[in-house]
């Protein structure tokens, strides 16, 4: 990596601290020839280096046009050229990655080489996420991937809005499949504290935990960056 290479902009709508920082330390250690600094959108305007190539890396899981709105508006009010990437998602490895949370907690069952389903204890998965109807949309993609993964039915429902997870679990019960589980699309930093385990309650279903500082994201960070840089 040449020393004038592209700073790493990671940038979070939310509390820098916590996850988002957890994330930024693993991207930082596993590619220590860039500088990755952390930001929240609203202090990005004044995070991004002066006189030099920036690529600013959202941590979302879809793209959120609210999100982007504002990442853009900052790097806009900086005078900067630097190039935003898109969302982490859909990707493969972010289905990847919702696949061991869920494995973790015993909501699915997974061999070590290719982690492919072997048989589930749960007959459906709904994959939830915050942003009302957009943010349902958005993750569509990867509830799709999910469930080429789990070989088993996945929606995408809101934590937020109605109709949410618990009209979803409604349908799945309606269609049979009586076994749920919730796995959050979520980083972590998008929702209140315990959001997750209240739906969860509600419907009568196992949880996974949020993505979290999953080695998954470091990597798709760094792939975000990387396909920029290429070009």
């Amino acid at each position: 990596m040449p020393p004038d290479a592209p700073v790493l902009v990671l940038v979070t709508p939310g509390d820098t601290a916590g996850v988002a920082e957890e994330i930024a330390a693993v991207v930082r250690v596993d590619n220590p020839q860039i500088e990755v600094r952390l930001t929240s959108v609203s202090d990005l305007a004044d995070s991004l280096p002066s006189g030099r190539d920036a690529i600013v890396v959202p941590l979302l899981t879809w793209d959120d046009p609210l999100v982007l709105a504002e990442i853009g508006k900052a790097v806009a009010a900086a005078g900067s050229g630097a190039v935003v990437t898109d969302a982490l998602g859909p990707h493969p490895l972010l289905a990847e990655a919702l696949h061991i949370r869920l494995a973790e907690r015993g909501l699915a069952r997974a061999d070590r080489v290719r982690l492919l389903n072997v048989s589930s204890p749960v007959d459906a998965v709904i994959l939830a996420t915050v942003g009302g109807d957009r943010a349902v949309h958005g993750v569509q993609a990867t509830a799709v991937l999910l469930a080429s993964r789990l070989t088993l039915p996945v929606v995408s429902a809101s934590l937020d809005s109605e109709p949410g997870v618990t009209v979803a679990a409604q349908r799945l019960r309606a269609a049979g499949a009586e076994r749920l589980a919730v796995a959050p699309c979520l980083i972590g930093h998008e929702a209140p504290a315990g959001i997750v385990q209240q739906a969860a309650a509600a419907i009568d279903a196992g949880h996974a935990e949020p993505l979290g500082s999953h080695s998954a994201v470091a990597e798709l960070v760094a792939r975000a960056y990387g396909s920029q840089l290429a070009t």
